[in-house]
């Protein structure tokens, strides 16, 4: 009876990570499908644009290099399709809501609702997460890497003046 119990606590343990969401699967879910647009950039292109040194955001001038080199994929999925919309949302949500990410930020404007997560430690984040929905558009991000804490919300600090 004993192993009988363990083992089924073990296929549950397996099934509950096997079902896992990551930005990745998230992006592989949806980037498929209608009035979704989505784009992937792989380690090799992060090594190529880590490459150049300050790029213009909006107006200011940021060296972008050194997070650029530290990411591992970014995954973007921007849909206009109300039935992705939604369970995307609710999927980006459960995902969020497992504990591990922190809300960084939240910015509600005309129906409009924009969160920013991350997770990682005091010194390094592992991934970030933006989720915008409202409207007919909804917008996810994820950036997964080793960034330095300071620079990404040194960046994400003057991107925002504007």
């Amino acid at each position: 009876m004993k192993r009988i119990l363990i083992l089924a606590a073990a296929a549950l343990l397996c099934a509950w990570s096997a079902s896992a969401q990551s930005g990745k699967s998230i992006y592989q879910k949806y980037s498929d499908a209608e009035n979704v647009s989505a784009v992937y950039i792989s380690p090799a292109m992060f090594r190529l644009i880590g490459k150049i040194p300050d790029l213009e955001v909006g107006e200011s001038h940021v060296n972008l290099a050194p997070l650029i080199r530290s990411l591992s994929g970014l995954y973007i999925i921007t849909s206009e399709n109300s039935r992705v919309n939604n369970k995307m949302v609710s999927e980006v949500n459960h995902f969020i809501s497992s504990g591990r990410y922190e809300l960084m930020m939240e910015a509600k404007d005309a129906g409009e609702v924009v969160r920013m997560y991350t997770v990682g430690t005091e010194k390094l984040v592992n991934s970030f997460v933006m989720l915008s929905a409202g409207g007919s558009e909804t917008t996810f991000i994820c950036l997964d890497g080793q960034m330095d804490r300071q620079e990404l919300e040194g960046i994400l600090v003057e991107t925002m003046k504007d």
